[in-house]
């Protein structure tokens, strides 16, 4: 993709491992309620980092077999997974928060929609730690106000709400692009599983 990478290969080695690791472990974590925005972004921003790294890598793994390990052993690959992973985490938080308030704003009418900005940007700056690529923030953020510029706030979350993020896991995985048309409806709905769970969750977390 002519993009420079600064990680060495075993740098990488270890980020994906965290990457694959850490958002499992957190999802088997006792379960807190969700009181205030504060825990809110706190939800959105791990449930959202579990369900794109899980189905990327998943779906990595399945169609990979067992040549799957090798690419711990190429660089360029690992540079792309990395590049899928954060467009598909982005395009995941877009959905869980316009899911969340959508949800928030027909039960109850105090909500604030401006909150699903504050929650997007405030995660976005949390990111920058996690050396989030800067083209992939810009070109997010240009997806995400024109999202919130259009949507239906009383219909989103009864609507498809997580259909983004599923075509975004379609899109960005490193696959050869005949073999995913094969694998397309498989890949989306293995997306909209994992997210009706997560509806499921945030459903019976909801305290406020």
């Amino acid at each position: 993709m002519g993009i420079k990478y600064k990680l060495k290969l075993k740098d990488l080695k270890l980020k994906y491992l965290v990457d694959y690791f850490s958002p499992v472990l957190k999802y088997f974590r006792p379960k807190k309620k969700i009181n205030n925005y504060e825990d809110l972004k706190h939800f959105i921003k791990e449930k959202s980092a579990w369900v794109s790294q899980v189905t990327l890598y998943g779906y990595l793994k399945t169609r990979m077999g067992a040549k799957y390990v090798l690419m711990f052993e190429d660089e360029i690959f690992l540079g792309s997974i990395n590049k899928a992973k954060w467009n598909i985490y982005l395009v995941s938080l877009q959905d869980l928060i316009f899911y969340s308030i959508s949800y928030l704003k027909d039960i109850s009418n105090l909500h604030d929609t401006e909150k699903a900005k504050e929650i997007f940007y405030d995660i976005l700056k949390e990111e920058k730690k996690n050396n989030i690529p800067q083209d992939v923030v810009e070109s997010s953020s240009k997806e995400f106000e024109q999202r919130f510029k259009n949507i239906d706030w009383i219909k989103y979350y009864k609507d498809l709400p997580f259909n983004n993020s599923a075509i975004a896991l379609y899109e960005w995985s490193p696959i050869a692009e005949e073999l995913k048309t094969l694998d397309k409806k498989i890949v989306l709905n293995s997306m909209i599983l994992k997210w009706d769970n997560i509806q499921k969750e945030f459903k019976d977390l909801i305290n406020f």
